[in-house]
């Protein structure tokens, strides 16, 4: 799946689903249906619909879906002044933003997005858990939309926006909203293309972060690999640009975020302690500290049975000696001016 809102990991399921999900199979009409979406908890209603979305698009069924969802938003008077109303409305169209986006379907994504802000926008002043979820759900699948067609400055503003508001929302319901909260976090990394300005912003939500860390959620667990995949990825790249000291950064959060959520030493936090070290080796004030954690890590790949990284840090260790012969040093010695 495409980083969208449809991915489970993006917004666990948290309601029991499965009675509305009977009471709606039974349903006859898409009259009754919307009916039952209206009066269900909207958490329940929303949970279904997107679990049910998800799979549909995983059966490659997302024409069905598209056609059912647009029926039941169909049905809703789009100038209806019912909050409920106009809230499962909105969540209606944005799932068609999401699934559109999961198809490759920009133009139809980037329409039904539009369509979805305009039904928000008509009740700007709610700051209700439904609505706000539905808006930063929203947000953040504009944001994705935005950078595909590489405009970023938009998909910073929307996935900002998004951050800010699944914080402001974590911070009453951690069990819900702190996995989208990550994810948030997580698409934030894909689509700055400021590197300071990204260290800055995840430094600046590492507390809220560390505070998720402490629920032992397993949506919260499930968010924070992602970020952690991201972080390793952004260390990677600025690794292979010589930026080595901002790598050094990114692999170190990403090394604490993973330590949390792996109690026990894996081949994972190896593989990125072994990647720290390598770019610490290219940081004068860090070389030490470096040679020192590569050396520990050789001892933990011999513990594991981890021959290839056994033999990638004695190759690492060897390079870092090797380079240690300071050329110009030498030839300033010998041919002093």
């Amino acid at each position: 799946m495409r980083p969208t809102s449809l991915e489970p990991v993006f917004l666990p399921v948290t309601a029991d689903v499965a009675p509305l999900k009977a009471r709606m199979k039974r349903a006859r009409q898409s009259d009754d249906m919307l009916r039952m979406l209206e009066e269900a908890p909207f958490d329940t209603a929303y949970d279904l619909l997107r679990s049910n979305m998800a799979e549909s698009a995983r059966r490659g069924e997302a024409p069905k879906a598209v056609e059912t969802i647009s029926d039941l938003a169909g049905r809703i008077d789009p100038d209806t002044e019912d909050a409920t109303a106009l809230t499962v409305h909105a969540a209606l169209v944005q799932l068609l933003t999401a699934i559109y986006i999961e198809n490759d379907m920009l133009d139809m994504a980037a329409a039904s997005a539009a369509e979805a802000l305009h039904i928000l926008a008509r009740a700007p002043r709610r700051k209700d858990a439904p609505f706000l979820q539905v808006l930063a759900s929203l947000l953040y699948d504009v944001a994705y939309l935005h950078s595909c067609r590489g405009e970023y400055k938009q998909a910073e503003r929307e996935i900002e926006k998004s951050i800010k508001i699944f914080e402001r929302l974590a911070k009453s319901d951690p069990d819900r909203y702190a996995a989208p909260h990550l994810m948030a976090l997580n698409g934030a990394t894909a689509i700055y293309r400021n590197r300071v300005k990204q260290a800055e912003l995840l430094a600046h939500y590492q507390a809220a972060t560390t505070t998720y860390l402490q629920l032992l959620n397993a949506g919260v667990e499930d968010a924070t690999g992602r970020l952690v995949d991201s972080l390793a990825d952004q260390g990677d790249t600025l690794s292979r640009m010589g930026r080595h000291r901002e790598a050094v950064q990114y692999y170190s959060r990403a090394l604490k975020y993973l330590t949390r959520i792996e109690t026990d030493f894996t081949m994972r936090q190896l593989k990125l302690s072994v990647a720290l070290g390598e770019s610490m080796l290219s940081v004068a004030a860090m070389r030490d500290k470096g040679v020192h954690l590569l050396n520990t890590m050789l001892h933990k790949a011999t513990k594991i049975n981890a021959v290839d990284e056994h033999r990638r840090i004695v190759d690492i260790l060897y390079h870092a000696k090797s380079r240690s012969l300071d050329i110009l040093s030498l030839w300033h010695k010998l041919f002093p001016k």
